[in-house]
């Protein structure tokens, strides 16, 4: 028997005696108008320029995506039927061979950028009253295994998950998935592994869910199987005191407990990770204090989905890390690490700019220590001794809220970082994302 096996049957079992409330979701399907009727079919145009010089090489690109999905209802009856569809594509509007490398644009075995590339998918579902199983090319987002959208076009993963809603309120959810889709990548049987240690797996498996105890607070309880690699375990609580219409004072804190698992394909695991952040709003201004700290020789780690390139690793990471600290260019989660993170955020429309909002943000990481894993770690020789890193980020997001392009959003992030060599170094980004929804019924 797997030594993990106990503790994920009591996790799982805790999961599904969830009663959670405060979330919103779709009509029970009592409610289903009918396949046609609730379908719908959305197209996101985002354009991508992206921009990194440092330790890491020089790395400059544009390209412009297309994202169309399609939505349908389900059909009548004490059981729906119904199906989700979608094809993403893009095209590189600038680069070259010197500067390949980013996450936006994928280039060829000649070390050339790709001209464009593409891909798409489908999924079945079925529901009954709020219960909802899908199979096929899914995105799903819970803290131990998230497909990411952060990028030109979003992850994918092949498998399996079903949420329900039955009790009010109530968000439950399981998954079992085999293989996957990156952000580069156009193959649907990518593998799924991990981003660090860059090892595969053969499947992933979740179960979990949020258990709301008031109106202001919640309680998030998941576990995870990564077959024989790694098991991993999460809890977070989010409580928001509110002092008045403009003033409130939230607080979020994460733990993430990882284990070896199986045949060890990483080697050992055995890594505790958690933050704690709060964040004091008073009118257009909003004060984050974090903290965040890993005990464990290895990093805490997370999902790789779909191949890059050659296999699974950098590149393919997932966005299944739910830590204070993980930020635009490091996460902050190497070895033993211990971070500090102060953010300062500003509304704009108090002074009259509707849908501006600005974000500045310095991250400071001590203590890193790889030295004691075992020679036979899949993180072997990634990391040394006394290490440390530092990050600062500044943000300019506007968001169009009426006029002939409703909805338009403009990002502009500019972001520095420097440490030691197993962090990254000292690297310079910067990327501009303008995204457009159009919903075209």
């Amino acid at each position: 028997m797997n030594k993990n096996t106990s503790l994920y049957s009591q996790l799982a079992g805790a999961a599904l005696l969830i009663i959670p409330v405060g979330f919103s979701y779709a009509n029970s399907q009592s409610e289903s108008a009918g396949f046609v009727e609730d379908s719908r079919l959305t197209l996101l145009s985002r354009n991508y320029y992206w921009h990194q010089t440092g330790d890491l090489g020089a790395q400059r690109d544009w390209t412009q995506g297309e994202m169309l999905d399609f939505t349908s209802g389900f059909t009548k009856g004490a059981v729906g039927l119904g199906i989700d569809a979608f094809a993403y594509g893009a095209v590189k509007l600038d680069g070259s061979g010197s500067r390949t490398g980013s996450m936006t644009l994928p280039y060829r075995g000649n070390g050339q950028p790709a001209d464009n590339y593409g891909k798409a998918g489908g999924s079945v579902k079925v529901r009954l009253s709020n219960t909802t199983l899908r199979y096929g090319d899914l995105q799903p987002q819970v803290p131990v295994f998230a497909t990411g959208s952060y990028y030109q076009l979003n992850q994918t993963a092949v498998g399996w998950m079903i949420e329900s809603a039955d009790v009010e309120g109530s968000i439950i959810s399981a998954g079992h998935f085999t293989s996957g889709t990156g952000y580069l990548s156009t193959n649907r049987n990518g593998e799924l592994g991990l981003a660090f240690a860059g090892v595969s797996t053969t499947q992933v498996d979740y179960v979990g869910g949020t258990y709301g105890l008031k109106d202001n607070l919640s309680l998030s309880l998941y576990g995870s199987r990564y077959e024989d690699v790694m098991a991993q375990y999460y809890a977070g609580v989010n409580y928001v005191h509110v002092f008045s219409d403009t003033q409130a004072l939230t607080f979020d804190f994460n733990i993430y407990r990882s284990l070896d698992s199986g045949r060890e394909k990483a080697g050992e695991i055995n890594v505790t990770a958690a933050s704690l952040s709060s964040a004091f709003t008073t009118g257009a201004h909003t004060f984050v204090v974090a903290l965040q700290r890993n005990d464990g020789d290895q990093p805490h780690d997370y999902a790789a989905i779909g191949s890059r390139q050659s296999g699974v690793g950098a590149g393919v990471y997932s966005d299944g890390l739910y830590l204070a600290n993980a930020a635009e260019l490091s996460d902050f989660n190497a070895p033993n690490e211990r971070s500090v993170q102060v953010r300062y955020e500003l509304n704009m429309q108090s002074f009259g700019v509707s849908g501006l909002t600005l974000m500045a943000r310095h991250i400071r990481g001590h203590g890193i220590d790889g030295s004691s894993v075992s020679s036979d770690s899949a993180y072997f020789g990634l990391y040394g001794e006394s290490e440390k890193e530092r990050e600062t980020n500044l943000s300019a997001q506007y968001v169009a809220e009426s006029g002939p392009v409703k909805d338009l959003t403009a990002r502009l992030v500019q972001s520095w970082h420097s440490g030691d060599g197993s962090t990254g170094g000292d690297l310079t980004q910067t990327r501009l994302i303008i995204s457009y929804p159009l919903e075209i019924f």
